[in-house]
């Protein structure tokens, strides 16, 4: 569904001399899907959208941008919905954010001139998809800015030490439609080790080592939109990944390290702990 109207859509870019360690990789767009309305961490959404929740001193979102960027790429494309305008209003006081800075307001229009270069060199492109749109929905909605063959996807609240550069490789390499990243779930209790009725041990939690899970992290050829009917209710996993399966399109990519997403408060919870820790595994920056 192609009505993305110009007042639903803002483009940000913010400046900086850094240049991203692969510059061919800067025009693959990154959809951060960013539009729902998380309602089992209401605790904190009922202020904000997910991708704002906090870890350490920056958004979920943040942490992912930093992530991609990291691999050199810099084009995101945020479908946004619930809250949409509070992530507008993130990326248009970006710059003041992150530092000192002064504001002039000279010709009646105020300039913000931070005091410190911005990192970041980021083009940011937010469109408004709609308040109960679904995921597939959200992206088939952003498909005029996808203007790259090869584009990816990920979801605003799950980090994981995943190495770009590799996923994409792989999807090259397997020729698929898409690729789909697999990650072992985290287990969310200790284990008690008993003989009998005494108990010898318990042990931490540890990754679960059964069954894949859909971890987020795809990559997409363009042409894949062509399966998405324009319809609010498609539903990524339900609708899309299923049918590509059946295609025969769909490549798995195994990621067997640290993966975590921030589905509830418990999670935002450990994921603060671990960024506390100093040694958050998905900061490769």
């Amino acid at each position: 569904m192609k009505n993305t109207k110009k007042s639903n859509v803002q483009s940000i870019g913010t400046t900086s001399p850094r240049v991203g360690a692969r510059g061919a990789q800067r025009d693959i767009p990154i959809i951060i899907l960013c539009g729902g309305r998380g309602t089992r961490i209401k605790e904190e959404t009922e202020v904000i959208p997910k991708p704002l929740v906090t870890i350490g001193p920056h958004p979920m979102l943040w942490h992912i941008m930093k992530l991609y960027s990291t691999y050199g790429h810099r084009k995101f494309i945020l479908p946004v919905g619930y809250k949409g305008e509070r992530i507008k209003e993130y990326f248009s006081n970006y710059p003041a954010l992150q530092g000192d800075f002064t504001i002039d307001y000279g010709d009646r229009t105020p300039r913000v001139r931070p005091h410190n270069a911005i990192p970041e060199n980021w083009e940011v492109t937010i469109v408004q998809t709609g308040i109960d749109t679904e995921g597939a929905a959200r992206i088939k909605r952003v498909e005029d800015f996808v203007l790259n063959p090869t584009f990816m996807v990920t979801y605003g609240d799950g980090v994981a030490d995943i190495d770009i550069q590799k996923l994409l490789d792989f999807h090259r390499v397997h020729k698929k439609l898409a690729t789909v990243t697999g990650v072992f779930p985290p287990a969310r209790f200790g284990a008690i080790v008993a003989d009998g009725p005494v108990v010898l041990e318990f042990r931490e939690k540890q990754q679960l080592r059964s069954e894949l899970i859909n971890g987020g992290f795809f990559v997409m050829q363009k042409e894949v939109l062509s399966l998405f009917p324009e319809h609010t209710t498609l539903n990524l996993e339900r609708d899309i990944l299923p049918k590509l399966a059946a295609m025969g399109e769909l490549a798995l990519y195994r990621h067997e390290g640290y993966w975590q997403c921030m589905d509830t408060i418990r999670d935002r919870e450990l994921l603060e702990e671990v960024w506390g820790s100093g040694k958050a595994p998905w900061k490769v920056w």
